[in-house]
């Protein structure tokens, strides 16, 4: 079976080996442009599925969009199935036609459950205690075609947004080698999802990351944990603003964004309880344990974060 494969981020490496390790053709990889970074925008990094495929002197594409003339690209490549993972376009319906199979996806939830661009941090969020992988049928609906293949996993109580990454791209990776498998025995695995059970993890705004010290010590653990490593789960304290990481619910209350206790945690006041972390990240610095930010006198007891 001739493959592509869409993806981009390091989330999509185990499918891209275990794909290559398997032995299955894999024709090219689509992934997106290499984009600037570091604070002078002037150099230029790849994604990290593209490092891999030049490892693995794999024929890369790597269109701004992929419409127009990428049509004609996919089409020589004469695939006969195409794997996506998160690879960060939309992809239409006249792109998603062209290889003789189709496109499955690799989607980071139990669909129907969890539909969009941010289920992980989504699951954490929602205090779900289980979720998993599943292997998709692409049609043009958002995360909406037939289900071939889920694996399922408990999201462990202290677990972050990193780890679990970083657990369901093994798992989704061992998910599609088990899909395709069964594919090339001929089974016919395709289910369609029952949409009234449908829910939704967008894409994670600045605002869904900020800490609302109005809420209870529990929502706002599962938001640090959410969001850690990446965007960070943040506050004001005047107009610093600060990431906080390793988050959970001590037994202390006190008026909502006020500073109870420092030493090697903060202790925050929550509208229920309080919230304790073990790591922040003020603005313009390095993430840190909480005593080295309370040494350097970056915060003190009855301070108020917004």
């Amino acid at each position: 079976m001739r493959l592509v494969f869409f993806g981009t981020p390091a989330f999509a490496v185990p499918s891209l080996r275990a794909l290559l390790e398997e032995g299955f053709d894999v024709a090219a990889v689509v992934t997106q442009p290499d984009r600037p970074q570091g604070r002078s925008r002037t150099s230029l990094v790849p994604p990290p599925v593209k490092l891999v495929a030049l490892e693995e002197d794999l024929p890369v594409l790597q269109p701004d969009r992929p419409i127009g003339a990428f049509a004609a690209e996919l089409a020589g490549l004469n695939a006969d199935l195409a794997i996506v993972v998160a690879y960060g376009h939309i992809l239409k319906p006249d792109i998603l036609a062209i290889p003789r199979l189709g496109m499955l996806n690799l989607h980071a939830s139990l669909l129907p459950a969890l539909r969009g661009a941010a289920p992980i941090a989504w699951a954490i969020l929602n205090g779900l205690e289980t979720t998993g992988v599943s292997i998709m049928q692409m049609e043009a609906g958002l995360d909406s075609g037939p289900v071939l293949h889920q694996i399922e996993t408990e999201v462990a109580a202290d677990e972050t947004g990193g780890e679990l990454t970083e657990r369901l791209a093994e798992l989704g990776a061992a998910a599609l080698i088990e899909t395709l498998t069964l594919l090339a025995a001929g089974e016919h695995l395709a289910v369609p999802q029952d949409h009234s059970r449908a829910s939704r993890a967008p894409k994670i705004s600045r605002e869904t990351a900020r800490l609302d010290w109005s809420r209870d010590a529990a929502t706002l653990a599962r938001t640090t944990r959410a969001f850690d490593p990446e965007p960070g789960a943040w506050a004001l304290a005047g107009e610093l603003e600060v990431k906080f990481f390793g988050g959970r619910i001590a037994n202390a209350s006190g008026h909502p964004g006020t500073v109870l206790a420092t030493g090697e945690t903060l202790t925050v006041a929550a509208g229920v309880g309080a919230l304790e972390v073990s790591e922040v990240q003020p603005s313009g610095k390095k993430r840190m344990p909480v005593s080295s930010w309370v040494n350097g006198r970056g915060v003190t007891v009855g301070q108020c974060f917004a």
